[in-house]
């Protein structure tokens, strides 16, 4: 996949985020807030299941190798679950546009943290100011949105 091409999916993943945040509070209201989590959760492993058996890739054969990982690179559930709880409840109170806007705020400000720092196996990307620039565009955009 070239640049502009994974530019495009990322985009549309991003705006398929943006809906997800409004979907699970309204299932929150209706079972609770770590049911609807839960819920949430249960019906994408079941969809990611589907797809990894479909996509014959492998499967599941390469499982195992995961034990060979440092404890920290198995945590994304966690972290998603974390996202996923706490967009869950902050939405009624940021709106859609605020949850979103906060989000990608924070995303962009670890993003660059790792970046630079080179941690999780990614390369040193250096702290330039045109990406600090970027982080206070963004955190204006963010406060702007949400000031309401």
């Amino acid at each position: 996949m070239d640049k502009w091409g994974a530019v495009l999916l990322t985009v549309f993943a991003g705006s398929l985020v943006a809906m997800q945040a409004p979907i699970n509070s309204m299932l929150g209201r209706s079972v609770g807030t770590f049911a609807a989590a839960s819920l949430s959760f249960a019906i994408g492993l079941t969809v990611l299941i589907g797809i990894t058996l479909v996509a014959g890739s492998g499967g599941f054969a390469n499982l195992g190798e995961a034990g060979d990982l440092k404890w920290y690179y198995l945590t994304g559930g966690v972290l998603g679950a974390i996202y996923v709880t706490s967009v869950l409840v902050s939405v009624r109170t940021l709106g859609a546009g605020g949850v979103t806007a906060a989000t990608i705020a924070g995303q962009l400000t670890m993003s660059v943290v790792l970046d630079r720092s080179g941690l999780l196996g990614l390369d040193e990307r250096a702290l330039t100011p045109q990406r600090l620039v970027g982080i206070l565009l963004l955190a204006a955009g963010t406060f702007l949105i949400v000031r309401e």
